[in-house]
C-alpha cells in the first residue's frame, strides 16, 4: 500500500518511520501521522522535520 501513496505536497515517495509511526517525505522536510493505522495525509496535520534529519 505504501507505493500507492505520495507526499500531498510536493508528489513525491513516502517512508515509513515505525519509531515514530509516520509517513517520512524527505523532499518536502514533512512527517505524516499514521493514526489507528490511517495516514493523515494533511500538510495542516504534517510536523515539520528539522533540517538535519
Amino acid at each position: 500500500m505504501l507505493e500507492l501513496l505520495v507526499c500531498p505536497f510536493t508528489y513525491g515517495a513516502l517512508k515509513y518511520d515505525s519509531q515514530t509511526n509516520e509517513l517520512i517525505s524527505e523532499r518536502a522536510r514533512l512527517a505524516y501521522p499514521v493514526r489507528d493505522g490511517i495516514p493523515i495525509m494533511l500538510v495542516s496535520e504534517a510536523r515539520q522535520l528539522p533540517d538535519g534529519d
